[in-house]
């Protein structure tokens, strides 16, 4: 299973991202966990200066926008 986390407070491009990852999600039809961490003290203490911020299996792969559906499912597959 895949873990996607989403960091940010709540603005609109963090939401924007977290529906798109939902989408393509849904649209890849991969198992994965989806997470949003909203936590600061947690975005802060992984260096993340701008939000948002995209993880996957722990690892950074977009930071400071959001990203197309299509751009997410890439990511998913590599």
């Amino acid at each position: 299973m895949v873990k996607i986390e989403v960091l940010g407070t709540g603005c609109a491009k963090c939401k924007s991202l977290l529906k798109n990852v939902e989408k393509a999600v849904a649209e890849s039809g991969i198992s994965a966990e989806v997470v949003k961490v909203e936590s600061i003290q947690e975005i802060m203490d992984r260096g993340v200066m701008i939000t948002p911020a995209l993880y996957i299996d722990g690892k950074s792969v977009i930071t400071g926008r959001t990203a197309t559906v299509d751009e997410i499912k890439r990511l998913l597959k590599k």
